[in-house]
């Protein structure tokens, strides 16, 4: 295999009705788990590489190039994803190195200019074939559209799309970025509506503080992409606190690390293959 475009992958899992993983990576030890993982279950994986990832990295091409290099050479197709770049800039350099597609996150702006800039932004990427996703306002955890009580509006959806013409949309449909609990509660009702309204896929960010079968039912009522981050971080974290309990005297930060990376592997897997699964249908897929 080798890097896999986004758009295909997104295609595929809207025309079958299912969702597919988008797994931020933190650095290089999660990037690999994440193929791994990918792997395991025999299934596509989108990698996220996000702007506050990049700054972490001090600049974006460290991390983007190891990425792609495992997603080249990766045995199911892989993705690379640039998550909420509201640095225009930022966004541009991630198309020119190769990724398969952006987020430009313009949720900052007023509407007219949070239009105008990611149809820059849409323009740049279609000329390179690349797929863009975007947002209406911003996500709950940063003070804006997914926190609670707080939902997309089905026509300015539709406008926005028509506006910007994106490919994919990141709805407010009740979840919240960097949550630590499963407790969210998904508006199902609106992501059906979303879903019949608009003709690209929906996002589902903040899904970390979704329960599997609220994610089920949003991929069920119409939900394509599916964001993960801060759960599959609370794996590799408390992973890593247990070996260093179990190991106190280790100083070799690959023992503990590859426990960390071990253990995101695992759940990864697991979630793909729950978001994987045909509507309507439990368990695991054949």
């Amino acid at each position: 295999m080798t890097l896999a475009p986004t758009r295909e992958l997104m295609d595929a899992a809207a025309a079958g009705g299912t969702g597919i993983g988008a797994f931020n990576v933190i650095h290089l030890e999660t990037a690999e788990a994440l193929v791994a993982a990918a792997e395991l279950a025999g299934l596509p994986v989108i990698l996220q590489i996000s702007e506050n990832c990049s700054n972490f990295h001090g600049g974006l091409e460290p991390v983007a190039l190891a990425s792609l290099a495992l997603a080249q050479a990766a045995s199911v197709p892989v993705a690379l994803h640039l998550d909420h770049a509201e640095d225009e800039q930022l966004a541009l350099r991630a198309i020119d190195l190769g990724f398969g597609s952006v987020m430009y996150d313009g949720a900052h702006l007023s509407y007219d200019e949070n239009v105008a800039a990611t149809r820059r932004v849409t323009e740049y990427a279609h000329r390179a074939n690349v797929y863009v996703e975007a947002e209406l306002g911003k996500v709950g955890g940063k003070d804006g559209a997914h926190a609670p009580g707080v939902r997309t509006d089905p026509e300015e959806a539709v406008a926005f799309v028509a506006a910007t013409g994106v490919d994919a949309l990141a709805v407010a449909v009740g979840s919240s970025h960097a949550m630590t609990s499963r407790s969210a509660s998904l508006d199902t009702d609106l992501i059906a509506i979303l879903h019949a309204a608009l003709d690209v896929p929906l996002v589902l960010h903040g899904s970390s503080g979704a329960s599997d079968e609220q994610i089920v039912a949003a991929i069920s009522a119409g939900m394509t992409k599916i964001n993960v981050s801060t759960h599959l971080n609370g794996f590799f974290t408390a992973a890593i606190r247990e070996y260093l309990t179990a190991n106190p005297s280790v100083v070799d930060s690959r023992k503990y690390v590859a426990a960390g990376r071990k253990a995101i592997t695992g759940e990864a897997a697991r979630l793909l293959e729950l978001f994987a699964l045909l509507p309507g249908t439990t368990g695991t897929r054949d």
